[in-house]
């Protein structure tokens, strides 16, 4: 019998949203299973990666996110164009940075100007993301959605704050609309059905829980996504059936392990290829979350996405995926340097190593008594001798400071030997002990089970005993006021209507049924 996986059945089903216009339309979401349960259910459409772009030059990318755009940064529709046609972006995202009231503070109408040149410079669906302010995207989105009317731009992120306008713009001029909430999938929901109440077809809204980079906000991100997919999948909730959207690459360029340079943290290696994997690894997750359509940044980063969908929906061997190719210059780490000297001694060694004797302190030479004055007539001949020198150091024996040690070591090795010796009769001695005291327990205990099981049975049959006795008791006091009663006569009369046997078994029954 050949080998039956087994598999789950659901309730609801993504609903699949077309964005763009024209013959550049995308569909996403659309699936029947869990992402890439292909064996459950069909995933028609492949999730789709984004390319981001930003309306003003940025000024704190890492130099490894600015390298592939450094000739193009300062002009958004060029910036866009190089996305499509250099790096195959299936759609683009333009990050209206500059319209934050806490930086520049772009006017609605400038907004709506540079959305207008990326458009005509690209043949892609367009998502215009605004700064997350909700009284100043509510003002920007509106005036986009009216001057592009009927382009099918996806537009957010739209909150509970300020989701009238925006929704009534959107339905108003044809485009479809990012729904946000703060990852929580109650929240999530809540901002659906005001949508809905206010008249948006949810054949129209992409879901945005709110992405985190790597770490907690990953973990969180992916917790309420997961719960999102079972919702729609599992619970058939058709307020929750709805694509996701996830703004990954603002994200994770923006940690500060994407920032570090080599000086900052050689530990963590190449600056370039790091951040490039922290992005992929994001989408990878949040792929495996649900997430029909990433934002992402970095070419690289994108590759590997790509080449991960076309694995898992297609099959294939990942020996076939092109390695990240730098753009920077490489960097040489000596991690050997770093890493601290490695010390092999072992423990029981250190303690057991004798310490080593100080030095013999030097001897001073002892002075010289002074020379009495020589007498005026003395002769050079008869001049007071010299005091002899100090007698040398004795030299230290090589041989006996190394037989010293020897014995040193071997005392040091024979006490570690008795030492463990001791250690191991006292371990089996405990042990003995400890396996006479369990049995000892576990005998009392089957004894102490076999008397209370006793004690038990004879109270019970004592019982028993002292019931009968009354019993018996009351047999006999009944018995004699039987025979002590008078005897009287009582009159019997026929009944009415004599019932054979057979009917007074029938109306026994009839009389029990109708109990």
């Amino acid at each position: 019998m050949g080998f039956e996986i087994t598999k789950e059945s659901y309730a609801g089903s993504i609903k699949g949203i077309t964005i763009g216009k024209g013959d550049n339309t995308l569909t996403v979401g659309g699936q029947t299973s869990y992402p890439f349960y292909q064996f459950e259910g069909d995933m028609p459409n492949k999730p789709v990666i984004a390319m981001e772009i930003w309306d003003i030059t940025p000024e704190d990318w890492p130099e490894a996110a600015l390298a592939p755009f450094k000739d193009v940064v300062s002009d958004t529709a060029a910036w866009a164009k190089k996305c499509v046609e250099e790096y195959g972006a299936q759609a683009i995202v333009l990050q209206l940075k500059s319209t934050d009231p806490n930086d520049k503070d772009a006017s609605a109408d400038d907004a709506a100007a540079t959305v207008k040149n990326v458009l005509a410079a690209i043949n892609v669906p367009l998502i215009i993301w605004g700064c997350a302010v909700p009284a100043k995207d509510e003002e920007v989105l509106k005036k986009i959605s009216e001057v592009c009317e009927g382009e099918n731009l996806i537009i957010g992120p739209v909150e509970e704050k300020n989701h009238k306008g925006i929704g009534a713009a959107a339905m108003g001029y044809g485009h479809t609309i990012i729904s946000s909430s703060p990852i929580d999938v109650n929240l999530a929901k809540q901002v659906n059905i005001l949508l809905e109440n206010l008249g948006m077809s949810l054949d129209k809204v992409i879901v945005d829980p709110t992405t985190g980079g790597l770490g907690y906000g990953l973990e969180y991100s992916y917790s309420v996504m997961e719960r999102l997919t079972q919702a729609a999948m599992t619970q058939g909730d058709d307020k929750l059936q709805n694509p996701m959207i996830n703004n990954l690459g603002n994200e994770v360029w923006k940690c500060k392990e994407a920032k570090q340079t080599v000086a900052d943290a050689p530990e963590l290696g190449d600056p370039e290829r790091r951040a490039i994997l922290m992005e992929a690894v994001g989408a990878v997750s949040y792929l495996l979350a649900g997430s029909s359509i990433l934002i992402m940044r970095h070419p690289e980063s994108i590759k590997l996405a790509k080449s991960f969908i076309d694995l898992i929906s297609d099959g294939g061997s990942a020996m076939d995926v092109a390695p990240i190719t730098k753009r920077l210059d490489d960097v040489e780490i000596d991690f050997a340097a770093m890493s601290p000297e490695a010390d092999l001694t072992i423990e029981e060694e250190k303690k057991a190593a004798p310490a080593k004797k100080a030095a013999p302190a030097k001897k001073e030479a002892p002075k010289a008594a002074a020379a009495p004055a020589p007498k005026a007539a003395a002769p050079k001949a008869e001049t007071a001798a010299a005091p002899k020198e100090a007698a040398a150091e004795p030299a230290i024996d090589p041989a006996a400071e190394a037989k010293a040690k020897a014995e040193a070591d071997a005392k040091a090795k024979a006490d570690l030997e008795a030492k463990a010796k001791a250690d191991a009769e006292a371990k089996a001695k405990a042990e003995e002990a400890a396996k006479a005291k369990a049995e000892a327990e576990a005998k009392a205990k089957i004894e102490a089970e076999k008397k209370a099981e006793k004690d038990a049975v004879n109270k019970r049959e004592a019982e028993e005993q002292a019931i009968r006795e009354k019993r018996a008791a009351e047999r006999e006091k009944a018995a004699a006021a039987r025979a002590t009663a008078p005897k009287t006569t009582v009159s019997m009369t026929a009944a009415v209507i004599q019932m054979t046997q057979l009917d007074r078994i029938m109306e026994s029954l009839n009389r029990t049924h109708r109990r």
